[in-house]
């Protein structure tokens, strides 16, 4: 979540909230890109340089194959939580950061895997909608092989408000009226990778840097991992309305699902012996 150490988001939230849009009551996360077979695997040796009993952490353990390390664990459910998880968690935080909103009342979700025939746990393609109080929603578009459209930016977050919309990105603000004139656009003076599977850029080491100075000159934390914490609960919330297949009722003080108890069965993970929390 480095964009909220971004300049020009910083702004905008501000402006939003200063009622620059009016109302705001919808945030539309995306992510589009148009990744590969992963292919299927095959055991081989575990590369040297690789601890894989280490790497697995609480994770049941499993036989080390070739399309898993070190990048293609996203799609594998025993150690990753596909798109919605490993981008998503991006897109939807600036959304839930500027509509102002925390845990759903309800979560949707559409997809499924479409593009090919491989190990590829997840869905390569998802929808998600996301209900909130005061009539907010958020949803969140998936499309991990097949680029959306060829004008949009690979990523990114628009904000609709009852006097205008915003466009969010690693990178700009760019602010519209209700006829779609743009009114205002404000860049980052430093770049940043957006669809790449290392995703750095100038944004890592201003978030970095927050981070170090709220620990050190006790400056006010960009992103506090309480808050942060909701987002993850909200991409995990995905996953689970996902696999049910209906809409899911949250607990908004919770996160926990209300109407389907074999969909709660997700709230925890399966573990590897020895590794189980604490409680």
């Amino acid at each position: 979540n480095q964009q909220r150490s971004a300049r020009t988001s910083i702004t905008a939230v501000r402006d939003i909230r200063n009622g620059i849009i009016g109302n705001v009551y919808k945030g539309e996360a995306y992510y589009s890109n148009s990744r590969s077979s992963i292919g299927n695997g095959v055991d081989i040796a575990v590369p040297s340089t690789l601890n894989w009993d280490l790497w697995q952490g609480p994770a049941p353990r499993k036989a080390y194959k070739d399309n898993i390390h070190p990048y293609n664990w996203h799609w594998f459910r025993n150690w990753g939580t596909g798109e919605i998880h490993n981008n998503g968690t991006h897109e939807i935080d600036i959304c839930r950061w500027a509509l102002g909103v925390d845990l759903p009342e309800s979560v949707t979700s559409f997809g499924g895997k479409y593009a090919y025939d491989d190990d590829w746990q997840f869905p390569d393609n998802q929808q998600v909608t996301y209900t909130f109080s005061d009539n907010k929603f958020i949803t969140w578009n998936g499309h991990s092989r097949g680029v959306m459209k060829p004008e949009q930016p690979g990523r990114g977050a628009t904000i609709y408000g009852s006097k205008g919309t915003i466009e969010l990105s690693r990178e700009s603000y760019k602010l519209y009226d209700l006829d779609g004139r743009p009114i205002k656009f404000e860049f980052e003076t430093g770049g940043s990778a957006t669809i790449d599977t290392m995703g750095a850029g100038d944004l890592d080491g201003m978030h970095i840097a927050n981070f170090f100075n709220a620990i050190r000159l006790d400056e006010k934390q960009n992103s506090p991992i309480a808050d942060a914490s909701i987002t993850t609960m909200l991409c995990h919330l995905g996953n689970m309305a996902q696999d049910a297949r209906e809409t899911l009722e949250v607990d908004p003080t919770t996160g926990k699902i209300l109407n389907n108890k074999q969909a709660m069965a997700a709230w925890k993970r399966e573990y590897e012996n020895g590794w189980e929390p604490k409680l």
